[in-house]
């Protein structure tokens, strides 16, 4: 054979094996215009609602479905495609990405769901103070209670051996705390802000998401995406991502709005009033660069909290976990416009307290409350079975 048809050879062999691999590692792109957007019912969800319900993803050229999901399976759900895009906690997502889940995030959306608590007369004051204590959670691996570990052990509490944890429904966290079943809470909004509110609780230093850093600076939810939904549509991934921040800012700009909008259309089981309280206190200030960031710092104090392996390089999962899409940037975000509906702002003067009176009156079974205000963070009344009866309190408070 000469020596230039074995140069042929060896060039067809090349472009072959090249031909084969640009085959099997490039993903087809779709770009469908549905998306289906996942929820489970929560408060701080109103990006989405509002995002639904005001045209905002069929002004990017899309066509939305919302799919209702339970808490239960709703990492799997995702994974599984059951439904493309959400906003969710960072916190509980990142666990299950270290582990191989193909799921990513895309954009901040808000701030200060969580916190822990004591009696406003409790001797408890700095995270150090809790070591040997009970603390209340409204089901272990929910968010309140991934929360806690996170904090504790960053500051030299081992949450597995330092603390008793006891599970309550989380429209009982306060009743528990106040029967001295527990030195501690730790629980989402509107629950913490009703605590405070009606005078049983106070915020412990350092564990409030909303005040305390760099839990103040980060995003404790964020826009997650079904990682090869986004490979296949991308274009669709960003306009859907963009639909739900542009949903952040409105809910900024009309935290009482949002509040009705949701009770109105039935996403959630709450009244307006308690609605407005915990849309209020968060903040819906979406980025995209500060969201990347909360990756880099959630993961790394989750990893010295033994939430995640010791051999885990955080820095790299942080950027496997993140993803930018074209047209989704800080600098798109600065030129988003939105309505300011009139009265759908909070007065600045008027005093929460008095939308905790208006809760504390209502005389029905406690457990039967709670359905008016719990997120749904714990078993039933309302997560996989919202209309599981009721049971009475002693029960409630005895388990």
């Amino acid at each position: 054979m000469t020596t230039s048809r074995i140069l042929n050879v060896i060039l067809c062999t090349v472009f072959l094996f090249a031909g084969c691999s640009k085959k099997t590692s490039t993903t087809k792109i779709i770009n469908s215009k549905h998306v289906k957007i996942g929820f489970i019912g929560l408060t701080c969800e109103a990006p989405i609602y509002t995002a639904y319900e005001k045209g905002f993803f069929k002004e990017e050229g899309l066509e939305p479905e919302l799919v209702k999901c339970s808490w239960a399976n709703y990492k799997d759900n995702l994974a599984l495609g059951s439904y493309d895009i959400t906003h969710h906690l960072v916190m509980y997502f990142l666990k299950p990405i270290e582990q191989g889940l193909d799921v990513r995030f895309l954009g901040g959306v808000h701030t200060g769901c969580l916190r822990v608590q004591t009696g406003v007369n409790s001797p408890i004051h700095t995270i150090q103070d809790l070591k040997g204590k009970r603390i209340g959670v409204p089901g272990m691996g929910t968010p309140p209670f991934v929360f806690a570990n996170r904090v504790l052990g960053t500051h030299g509490v081992d949450a597995s051996k330092d603390i008793t944890w006891k599970v309550f429904p989380a429209g009982e966290l306060g009743l528990a705390l106040t029967k001295g079943e527990v030195d501690a809470v730790a629980d989402a909004e509107p629950i913490g802000t009703l605590l405070v509110a009606d005078g049983r609780a106070r915020n412990i230093d350092g564990m409030d998401e909303a005040t305390d850093e760099p839990y103040a600076s980060e995003y404790c939810c964020e826009i997650i995406g079904n990682g090869k939904w986004i490979d296949a549509n991308p274009d669709t991934a960003a306009r859907a991502t963009r639909a739900i921040l542009k949903g952040a800012v409105w809910v900024q700009q009309n935290p009482k709005a949002a509040a009705k909008l949701a009770v109105d259309k039935k996403y959630l089981a709450s009244t307006v009033e308690l609605n407005t309280i915990a849309l209020s206190r968060l903040k819906y200030i979406p980025s995209v660069g500060r969201a990347e960031q909360t990756l880099y710092t959630a993961a790394k104090e989750m990893r010295e909290a033994k939430m995640l392996s010791p051999t885990t390089d955080t820095d790299a999962l942080a950027k496997r976990a993140f993803q930018h899409l074209d047209g989704v940037t800080d600098e798109w975000i600065k030129t988003v416009r939105v309505e300011k509906v009139p009265g759908g702002q909070v007065d600045p003067n008027e005093d929460i307290r008095i939308y905790a009176e208006l809760i504390q009156r209502d005389t029905e079974d406690s457990c039967c409350r709670r359905k008016m205000f719990d997120q749904p963070d714990q078993e039933a009344p309302n997560l996989a079975d919202p209309e599981a009866p009721c049971l009475q309190k002693k029960t409630i408070a005895g388990k």
